[in-house]
């Protein structure tokens, strides 16, 4: 069998624990290049797994037929573009651009390759949450009334490896904080559990836990949907302990995703009955989490298959429109339309 040749651009955290183990570990790949621009870094990962070193992100392009980018926000479109106009194909870390501009930008380059550009938003491939969707659109748990959604854990600075001096915390290489690393994850999540597009936002951002930092730590949202579907998200470096939960309260069931620790999901219908659904641990930076957060093999798939990725480009805009039209809300102290 042939073997797609991959390569990892970024070999940080999410690098770390999450893209390179995980393309080590499927059969149909071949992990043949890794990139960063710490050149010790680079060699300590490229020597664990049998990878060539980089330290220039272009000179591994004739080497691989795709890669991971796995670099601060404001690189992602621009190696992104490049990998692509180059002939590769590309999954790219979320959020995936600082701009709508540079989102299209991607979405074009992609196009014009003919190449394959996916989003890693894994937080759809939980089995919680796609039990969750299923119930919603088997009609189970009627008309959705509201919601609201958390993603909070004390930060970075703990698992990333540079700890402080991390690249997440400077405004010109993240752009955005909490809501870019966090709060994305959920407006993506959201948008595919209901099955809606939000229309409007209102939020406010703030820097109150992270006095070394210069972007947002904690921020709080109200969403509408299309259909008027209202409810909140939070999103937040500055929680003691990780809250990865969403509860939708629709007009026959009530849905606790993620909100008790054995149960990933807890249906309480209006009958009286409750069902629990223990389906394994959310994928976590803490032990006991899920391993696989299937990101790399739907990835790989689509290329093999030729098939449209799980996660497109434009699914991906979509899911960032929400977090630029909040930032846009904090600024302006108004009710935001969302915009693609």
């Amino acid at each position: 069998m042939m073997k797609l040749k991959v390569g990892v651009i970024g070999c940080g955290s999410i690098a770390q624990h999450r893209h390179l183990p995980e393309y080590a570990a499927n059969e149909q790949v071949e992990l043949v290049a890794v990139c960063d621009i710490v050149s010790e870094r680079a060699e300590e990962i490229a020597a664990k797994y049998g990878a060539q070193a980089y330290t220039n992100y272009e000179d591994l392009f004739v080497h691989v037929d795709a890669v991971s980018v796995c670099t601060p926000n404001y690189l992602h479109a621009p190696i992104t573009i490049a990998a692509l106009r180059a002939g590769i194909h590309v999954l790219c870390e979320k959020p995936m651009a600082t701009s709508k501009e540079e989102a299209q930008a991607m979405i074009a380059a992609a196009k014009e390759s003919g190449k394959k550009l996916m989003i890693a938003h894994n937080q759809r491939f939980v089995a919680s949450h796609e039990k969750a969707r299923q119930l919603i659109q088997n009609g189970e748990v009627g008309k959705i009334y509201s919601f609201r959604t958390a993603f909070g854990h004390p930060g970075p600075e703990g698992w990333s490896v540079d700890g402080k001096e991390s690249w997440f915390f400077q405004k010109e290489k993240a752009f955005i904080g909490a809501m870019g690393d966090l709060g994305v994850h959920k407006t993506d999540l959201l948008r595919y559990v209901i099955g809606e597009e939000f229309t409007e936002v209102g939020a406010f951002v703030e820097t109150t836990a992270k006095e070394f930092a210069d972007v947002d730590d904690t921020a709080v949202c109200v969403l509408k949907t299309e259909s008027g579907i209202i409810g909140t998200l939070a999103a937040s470096w500055s929680y003691r302990r990780e809250d990865n939960s969403t509860i939708i309260y629709g007009e026959k069931a009530l849905l606790r995703i993620e909100d008790d620790s054995t149960y990933g999901l807890i249906v309480q219908y209006a009958t009286g009955e409750t069902v629990k659904y223990e389906l394994g641990k959310i994928q976590t930076n803490e032990s006991g989490g899920q391993r696989n957060s299937l990101v790399i093999e739907k990835f790989v798939g689509a290329i093999l298959n030729d098939e449209e990725p799980a996660i497109s480009g434009e699914e991906g805009m979509k899911s960032l429109a929400v977090i630029l039209a909040a930032l846009e809300s904090n600024e302006t102290k108004q009710i935001v339309k969302v915009t693609v």
